[in-house]
């Protein structure tokens, strides 16, 4: 069985141009993609990622115009793609390690970059600075989701009430996020454009923590900045967010009085945003997972 299913593999990537030789190295945890870690007869590595369904090809265009354009804005590395197509996204993969690695069958977490590098810190500041610094029309020209703050804020509402709705929570969480709906200051008075997904699981860095890419730009649209810190809040500590902050502004990253609030809020209704994907998979699993987060009865 493992035999046909690397037979299948090698010639998708021939028919793509991609002669593959050597084992193959496979991650089944997305619900989207398998994605496949391979070697060229030119010794270059490679990621490939074969969707699982047809319908996954309209995410596929909408993230290959978001690299497109992001590339033009960042100083580190982002995917290139290669071949994208409707049975096979392909690129060449980027050294670096990301920050943060799971093991794909025990889940354990592995740092690759020194978690106190005030190094990975500055260097993350300053590509968060330049991607939300983008130019807003520009992405909405090469057709980039963009959301007004009022639909940002009324967009959280609505999955807040469907999450709710469909799932439930505990109230300290749902009284939460009514208080914070109320709480106009908490909220940007500006969209930008953010990565959408951002954590050290997406971030790569070299081997002395300086970020040099960033994966994985599915989520990607004009929204609230605050989305692209609460990962970093929730891999390390409020003291090191009050410090990415910092370099960001350093870097000409534009902030709000309660920006710190937001991103808290953002931390703390993760589970909502998991109970979204739950519910948009209907995966017995992730429906599961997020009840467990989210407090359901």
């Amino acid at each position: 069985m493992a035999d046909n299913q690397n037979d299948d593999v090698r010639a998708l990537a021939a028919r793509h141009g991609i002669d593959m030789r050597g084992p193959i190295e496979f991650n089944e945890q997305g619900l989207d993609f398998r994605i496949a870690f391979v070697q060229d007869a030119h010794g270059h590595r490679w990621v490939l990622r074969i969707p699982r369904r047809a319908d996954v090809y309209a995410k596929i265009l909408y993230e290959a115009k978001v690299l497109d354009f992001v590339k033009t804005q960042l100083s580190v590395k982002v995917p290139d793609w290669r071949v994208v197509r409707p049975e096979l996204v392909a690129y060449p993969l980027i050294e670096d390690k990301t920050a943060l690695t799971f093991d794909p069958v025990t889940f354990e977490v592995r740092w690759n970059i020194d978690r106190r590098s005030d190094r990975f810190i500055e260097t993350l500041g300053k590509t968060l600075a330049q991607l939300h610094r983008s130019p807003a029309g520009g992405a909405i020209a090469d057709g980039i989701i963009a959301l007004t703050p009022t639909e940002v804020r009324e967009g959280f509402r609505a999955d807040f009430k469907r999450v709710n709705d469909e799932l439930g929570m505990r109230e300290e969480l749902a009284s939460f996020c009514r208080e914070w709906l109320d709480d106009h200051a908490r909220w940007p008075t500006e969209t930008v454009l953010i990565h959408g997904d951002l954590y050290a699981g997406h971030v790569t860095a070299d081997a002395n923590s300086e970020v040099s890419g960033i994966i994985d730009w599915t989520e990607a649209k004009v929204s609230d900045a605050a989305l692209d810190f609460a990962g970093h809040l929730a891999a390390f500590d409020p003291e090191s967010l009050g410090k990415l902050l910092a370099a960001y502004e350093r870097h000409g990253g534009k902030t709000w009085p309660r920006i710190g609030d937001q991103i808290e809020a953002r931390h703390r209704a993760s589970p909502i945003r998991y109970g979204l994907f739950a519910l948009e998979t209907q995966n017995e699993e992730h429906l599961a997972a997020a009840k467990a987060q989210l407090g359901s009865r």
